[in-house]
């Protein structure tokens, strides 16, 4: 019974071992990941607007299933690092407020892409 337990402990400390974040290349480690994208609703407005020449704030509500008040909070943290471009006007005399992916927001998304690729392939290889 020994036996087994040690084989199984070995097994699970050389697991540990291949996928340790030490064995990853530096620039590959989450420690360096993006934090302002990283987060989940914001990554989501980055992802959206990605594929989406532009989306108003209902849109991006709707889509997301977000609270005003929680996309209103991420998406000024993301134009205020000069992610996305917010826009506000009036249509029909009601107020429309409208985002777009900013050229240094898409350069961000991509370069968080690919670190994410590069975790991965990073992991799987072992």
């Amino acid at each position: 019974m020994a036996d087994k337990s040690g084989a199984l402990r070995a097994t699970r400390e050389e697991k540990v071992k291949r996928t340790s974040l030490a064995a990853l290349p530096a620039e590959s480690s989450a420690v360096s990941l993006d934090r302002l994208i990283h987060e989940r609703t914001r990554l989501a407005i980055v992802s959206a607007l990605a594929v989406n020449e532009s989306l108003t704030f209902n849109e991006l509500k709707q889509l997301l299933h977000v609270t005003d008040g929680n996309l209103s909070v991420h998406a000024r943290k993301l134009e205020d690092a000069g992610y996305v471009v917010c826009t506000k006007s009036f249509e029909d005399r009601l107020p429309k407020t409208e985002y777009k992916l900013s050229a240094s927001g898409k350069r961000a998304l991509e370069k968080y892409l690919d670190h994410m690729e590069a975790l991965i392939r990073a992991t799987r290889e072992g």
